[in-house]
């Protein structure tokens, strides 16, 4: 018998709920979208991705491939390398998340972003 789980997240004791929250916060967003090209090392994730630390994007990632979004791949190479890509699953997010991030990037003036711009980052548009 296959039980069928049927998530609100409304329902603040829904599973779903806490997979949300894993999901929507920032880092993840920006690591799911990054990865959209194809599969990066750690590097190149760090410099595509301003602002996030190596300890933060490691543990990003760690969530996403329990959540099976993302895998990463041990590369037979001397020294070892490793890749991250997004699993069947985490491409069909990522299609939604780059239409955010894009709509964001797209829509910034009328969100009154130039009066929250960070002192120390100018606005490209």
């Amino acid at each position: 018998m296959t039980i069928t789980l049927q998530g609100d997240v409304f329902v603040e004791t829904c599973l779903s709920r806490v997979v949300l929250s894993r999901i929507a916060g920032k880092w993840p967003l920006l690591v799911i979208d990054a990865l959209g090209g194809g599969a990066m090392r750690n590097g190149a994730l760090l410099r595509r991705i301003s602002g996030v630390s190596q300890k933060m994007l490691t543990e990003t990632l760690r969530e996403l491939e329990e959540l099976d979004l993302v895998e990463r791949t041990v590369l037979d190479k001397v020294p070892p390398h490793v890749e991250y890509r997004l699993t069947p699953l985490g491409e069909s997010l990522n299609s939604v998340v780059a239409e955010l991030d894009r709509w964001v990037e797209g829509n910034l003036q009328q969100l009154g972003a130039h009066s929250q711009e960070p002192a120390s980052a100018p606005v490209k548009g």
